[in-house]
This record gives C-alpha cells, structure tokens and sequence, in this order.
C-alpha cells in the first residue's frame, strides 16, 4: 500500500473508511461508460452523502429520487427540466433539485459532465423559513 495525500490507495482503490481524502475524477471518467451502459461512477459514499461523476447521454431519462440532489456542472451547458420550468445551465453553474421532483437534462452538449451530489434523509431536508 502506498500513501498519497495522506490517503491510503491500494491500486487505485481508495480507503472509504479514511477521514478526509481527495477525490480525483479522471481514473474514474475512464470508467464511463461502464459495462452495463452506466453514464455515472460513484466516487464517495459515505453515510447519507453521496457524490458521482456523470456524463449524461441523450435521451436523459431519469426517475425522481428520494434524497435531496446537487448538480455541479463540470463544463459544458444544457436545460434543466423540473417542476414545469426550463432553466438553462453552463459550466460552473450549480442546480438543486428536491428529493422526490421529476426532472432532465435536454438540449445538452454531447461532453456535458456533472457532479451529482445526493444528501440528507430520504424524503429531503426540511426547508427553513427565508430571512425577510
């Protein structure tokens, strides 16, 4: 076993039980697509936190999910369909979607990447009332 960053890595194979570690994305973009036709890698997973690598395809097909998700978009840009809205994004943007909303990528670049980020309880965090 070596030692990189503090992080122990076994070939390639991070400690998930480590503390703190850098995540790095590009072993795992060599990864997608997967075997199955896969389009996301996971790159941590830990407790009700969960972050991935993705690379959507056309059709974006998706079904709502039950925890709360972040979008980061890595670079490229496209329109984000949920809750009856068309929202337009590009690289640096950052999208929420609440657990449970129907929502898509359409009329998106063909090397669109994504982190996808999934947290909290299933049914999503409880919003607090807005500052007035």
């Amino acid at each position: 076993m070596g030692r990189k960053g503090g992080a122990r890595e076994r070939k390639g194979v991070r400690d998930e039980r480590a503390r703190s570690q850098p995540c790095d994305p590009s072993c795992r973009r060599a990864r997608i697509p997967g075997p199955a036709g896969e389009h996301a890698v996971s790159l941590l997973d830990r407790g009700r936190l969960k972050v991935k690598l993705s690379c959507p395809v056309h059709p974006n097909q998706q079904t709502p999910h039950a925890q709360d998700e972040v979008y980061l978009i890595i670079r490229r840009r496209g329109v984000l369909i949920h809750d009856g809205k068309r929202d337009e994004f590009g690289s640096g943007d950052l999208l929420f979607v609440a657990a449970g909303t129907e929502h898509r990528f359409e009329d998106f670049t063909g090397d669109l990447a994504v982190w996808v980020v999934f947290f909290g309880p299933e049914g999503g965090e409880v919003p607090t009332a807005s500052p007035v």
